[in-house]
């Protein structure tokens, strides 16, 4: 097992409830058009598919999706959706789990490959993609932009979302390299102005890396940088983006 924090039945059984946002047609529209041109007419492979908030429909038009998860219980609740004849999930860490065939497509999206705490392990995950992909195919990832400018001197902490339901920030050690998000997530129906309510507490480890990073272990994993926007619709990535969806190729 890697070092990757392994999701409990809890979490997976609200995770879908919770990412409602992220799973609508507005948000995921144009994360399946891109890899789906990507993917071509071959299969693809999902690192970290866990519920298969992006694998499932990425499988109903009409690519061939294949996937790889740590946590058991986020596969049961994907399989609650699709059969294993129809979407194949295999048990295992994404930086050394090998699954049969070759793949045009592997995608790794959602910060997913932060949950990999080391360097290493992290290098190992993109050797992992070259290893299944076919000679011309490609691997994506989809990563936030460590928010580092937004530290001032002393400071350790940045919230990334405060609303009525939900307070989010993250601590970071800028030494090695780690940030814990923290979340304060309101349960119950209070609104917020009474105690018809109480906040769960949960966090979790990541290990952030910059762009030029990442295309560093790409170099070491025999991909070359052939594409890097900001979002899934093509937007021009710039200084200022907050996350970057970045494209490497395995040579032909």
């Amino acid at each position: 097992m890697t070092s990757s924090e392994l999701w409990t039945r809890a979490t997976a059984d609200r995770y879908d409830a919770e990412e409602a946002e992220a799973s609508s047609a507005a948000v995921l529209g144009p994360t399946l058009a891109f890899l789906a041109e990507l993917a071509g007419d071959g299969r693809a492979l999902e690192f970290a598919i866990g519920t298969g908030r992006v694998g499932v429909p990425l499988r109903e038009h009409g690519v061939p999706v294949v996937g790889i998860e740590l946590s058991e219980p986020m596969a049961a609740v994907l399989r609650r959706k699709v059969d294993e004849d129809t979407l194949p999930v295999v048990i295992g860490d994404m930086a050394t789990t090998v699954v049969p065939g070759g793949f045009t497509l592997v995608y790794l999206v959602y910060n997913t490959i932060t949950n990999l705490l080391t360097q290493d392990e992290q290098v190992e995950c993109f050797r992992n993609a070259a290893r299944h992909l076919e000679p011309g195919g490609r691997f994506v990832i989809e990563l936030g932009v460590p928010p580092l400018r937004r530290l001032p001197p002393g400071q350790v902490a940045v919230p990334f979302d405060v609303s009525q339901q939900h307070l989010g920030f993250d601590t970071f050690d800028l030494v090695e390299q780690i940030l814990v998000s923290h979340h304060f997530t309101r349960d119950g129906d209070g609104d917020g102005s009474d105690d018809g309510g109480h906040y769960r507490r949960e966090n979790s480890r990541h290990r952030y890396a910059w762009p030029a990073e990442l295309d560093l272990m790409a170099r070491i994993a025999g991909l070359e940088l052939e594409r890097r926007v900001a979002d899934w619709d093509g937007s021009p990535f710039t200084q200022d983006s907050a996350k970057h969806v970045s494209v490497w190729r395995k040579p032909a």
